[in-house]
């Protein structure tokens, strides 16, 4: 994970204090101190110049356009005609050249998407521009989605089946290689689709790319439901603090992360007489109370913890 401190506005709105992070691959600006994030997206705010060697010793700084990105349908290197009818000096064209110029952008634009291929991968990469706004996803996870997609195509994935669920099962797989925090509902909800069918794709493509997909850490779904609910710092560091009992003790292993992340949320709740119910954590984990309870009782023995009652103090023992 690539992390700097940045030096405009470092101090906390929360806490007071410096220590302003920006996290470059999951897109999100977070206190080092009490963990409060305060953006999901950040921008680039490097030169807009790049620097190309002159005369083969030195780097001359040069004012270019867009670097090439997987992202688009031609990865930024196509030309295109000026739809103003007029020539390089600035006086209109006349009728016969009007007529010329109108069917080469014709053939232009046709020569461009040829193949069903290229008007596929233009319609999904459309798409993956749309999803990554209502994902608040970086640009990181965006090209590793589109490299997913094309490699997709060149294995002959697409045929038989649509679009937009392949499109969302690719993007599933980058933000879990990524490690940012995305679940397959989250997804499915930007995508107005079935999580069933993303599912059924994003098991195609682990089989037939062989995917090497790392196990998602339960601790960085913490923040994020805590968040979204309000609950304090001090109850969010118990919660990680279960956690990591809970995966010393394997007890996370083969489980949800969103759910164990939810349930050791409640459990630390319980102990810090946070008042929060199951179904609060439940619509912000975007899992149901049943899980919860499950989860949250396999914890509890596992960190021998007594919440008979929450008007009296608990004993807790974490070994």
């Amino acid at each position: 994970m690539v992390q700097e401190i940045i030096n405009v506005d470092t101090v906390c709105g929360r806490c007071g204090k410096n220590g302003m992070v920006t996290d470059s691959i999951t897109g999100e600006r977070y206190c080092g101190k009490c963990g409060y994030v305060f953006s999901d997206t950040i921008q680039d705010s490097g030169p807009e110049w790049r620097a190309f060697p002159k005369d083969g010793s030195n780097s001359d700084p040069t004012r270019t356009g867009a670097p090439t990105s997987l992202a688009m349908h031609d990865r930024g290197l196509s030309t295109v005609i000026n739809p103003i009818n007029r020539d390089s000096s600035g006086k209109p064209l006349t009728s016969a050249m009007k007529n010329t110029v109108e069917r080469l952008r014709t053939w232009d634009s046709r020569s461009k998407a040829n193949a069903s291929a290229e008007r596929n991968l233009r319609q999904a990469l459309g798409e993956l521009s749309r999803l990554k706004d209502k994902l608040s996803l970086s640009n990181s996870v965006i090209e590793k989605a589109a490299y997913i997609y094309r490699k997709a195509i060149e294995k002959d994935l697409v045929k038989g089946r649509s679009i937009s669920p392949l499109l969302a099962a690719s993007l599933y797989a980058a933000c879990r290689d990524a490690e940012t925090p995305r679940t397959l509902k989250d997804v499915a909800d930007a995508g107005n689709l079935r999580k069933k069918n993303i599912a059924k794709c994003y098991r195609i493509l682990h089989q037939e790319l062989d995917l090497k997909m790392p196990v998602v850490d339960p601790i960085q779904c913490v923040a994020r439901i805590a968040s979204k609910i309000g609950i304090t710092e001090k109850t969010k560091r118990y919660a990680v603090k279960v956690l990591k009992v809970a995966q010393e003790h394997k007890e996370s292993a083969g489980k949800d992360p969103m759910s164990l992340a939810a349930a050791a949320l409640y459990l630390s709740c319980i102990k810090n007489f946070e008042d929060k119910t199951q179904c609060n954590i439940a619509e912000a984990a975007n899992v149901t109370t049943i899980t919860i309870r499950n989860r949250y009782k396999s914890l509890k023995l596992d960190q021998k913890i007594d919440c008979s009652s929450r008007n009296k103090k608990s004993n807790i023992a974490i070994t």
